[in-house]
């Protein structure tokens, strides 16, 4: 998900609380606090000697140790006036990919991304997920691709799925 999409979710549904599922069904804290904004720049060169460049923008979530108790999310209105402060000292590049940094005693940090969201009357609700490595240069590199013969068998003339 885009930055700028994200922040358009935001301000849609600035009435409801905003709450981050980081591990199927296991949700960010309510405690949590969002304490830093980073944009960042990646250049990059593959093992095939290929270079890529995009940006990203992470936004890191931490869970308060002495607001255990708390039952009530951030407000979306909240999380919206703090990015919103942010972008007026390093504005954020709104066509970057957005990613949330996150980890607790029971979950490792990780740069995770959006992989879905849902909006409910008190909610919105995103739900995380992790990007797995992965080789960029497989056919310089030599490495096999695999290839998913059920979906081959679909898309070949006459598999009946096009």
């Amino acid at each position: 998900m885009k930055t700028k999409e994200f922040i358009a979710l935001l301000n849609e549904n600035g009435n409801k609380e905003l709450v981050f599922d980081y591990n199927k069904g296991a949700l960010v804290g309510a405690n949590y606090h969002l304490t830093e904004v980073k944009n960042i720049i990646v250049d990059s060169v593959d093992c095939g000697a290929g270079t890529d460049f995009w940006k990203e923008t992470i936004v890191q979530l931490w869970e308060s140790p002495a607001e255990l108790d708390k039952t009530r999310y951030m407000s979306v209105s909240k999380a919206l006036q703090i990015l919103n402060r942010v972008n007026e000292i390093k504005p954020m590049e709104l066509d970057a990919e957005l990613k949330i940094e996150y980890s607790n005693a029971n979950f490792h940090t990780a740069q995770l991304f959006i992989d879905e969201y849902s909006i409910f009357e008190d909610r919105l609700l995103f739900k995380l997920a992790v990007e797995k490595t992965d080789c960029k240069a497989k056919e310089e590199c030599g490495v096999p691709v695999e290839i998913n013969a059920e979906k081959e068998a679909c898309c070949s003339p006459g598999g009946g799925c096009c």
